[in-house]
């Protein structure tokens, strides 16, 4: 069976999205971390990498989230993701409400069910 989730937050550039899905699927003891995941997701090869989220802050105004992997800030219009050890430094668009196309989300359900029957071995 398919993985079934919802888009929380989706920001883009040219290159990757960062993503952060809630899965739908799980049952309600789930872990928090198996429900919420953000996700880089390289835009050429659709190849996904699992942030490892770390913490969060929340104002009215802007967004932030610490991953093992490097830091997001964004509002409702766009953000940037510094990779760890300023490695990278992307400038985001927000497109909250936005509707993920089918090969985005072929690619995080292929991801989720090979990344369960890895941790169910």
């Amino acid at each position: 069976m398919k993985p079934k989730f919802d888009c929380l937050y989706f920001l883009e550039n040219t290159a990757i999205f960062i993503i952060e899905i809630k899965r739908t699927d799980l049952s309600e003891d789930a872990d928090s971390s198996s429900v919420y995941q953000w996700m880089k997701i390289d835009k050429s090869t659709l190849g996904i990498t699992l942030l490892s989220f770390r913490s969060m802050d929340s104002s009215a105004q802007v967004e932030e989230r610490f991953f093992e992997e490097g830091y997001l800030k964004f509002n409702e219009h766009d953000g940037t993701f510094i990779e760890k050890f300023n490695s990278g430094q992307h400038q985001l668009t927000n497109r909250k409400n936005a509707i993920l196309s089918e090969p985005i989300k072929d690619s995080i359900e292929n991801y989720l069910l090979v990344n369960s029957l890895i941790h169910q071995n």
